[in-house]
């Protein structure tokens, strides 16, 4: 025998995709006035809420599994579920205006001991010698 649909519990799952819980972590992407390439801003609501502090240096991650380490400026500005961004950031996490990012606190970032820096393919044609 079939059980008695309750109409309340058939229409809230209906609606569940239209009434997603508030994420703090996701914010919309937005242009950055900051030059720096190493600095994203957000509202001063945003960095009480996510707790962190001016300085702060936060992981970013964008689409296709793209990270980047950034630090926090604090704008008022800025929008509150929105987070501003060089271009240079944006190319790094493969993300365009208006997509979605999501932003963690990093406490402890270890510091480089070496870096390679390779040439592009076609900035390297061309040279000759060692």
């Amino acid at each position: 025998m079939a059980k008695p649909v309750d109409p309340n519990k058939e229409d809230q799952y209906a609606t569940t995709i239209l009434n997603r819980n508030a994420r703090p972590i996701r914010l919309i992407i937005d242009n950055g006035i900051n030059d720096d390439n190493n600095v994203v801003t957000l509202s001063q609501q945003k960095v009480d809420e996510l707790q962190l502090f001016f300085g702060d240096r936060v992981l970013l991650k964008g689409e296709k599994r793209r990270e980047t380490l950034c630090e926090v400026d604090i704008s008022a500005s800025c929008p509150t579920n929105y987070i501003q961004m060089n271009y240079v950031v944006r190319n790094n996490l493969r993300v365009r205006l208006g997509d979605i990012v999501s932003i963690e606190g990093c406490q402890y970032v270890k510091d480089a001991v070496r870096i390679h820096v390779l040439p592009v393919d076609d900035t390297g044609q061309g040279i000759t010698g060692t």
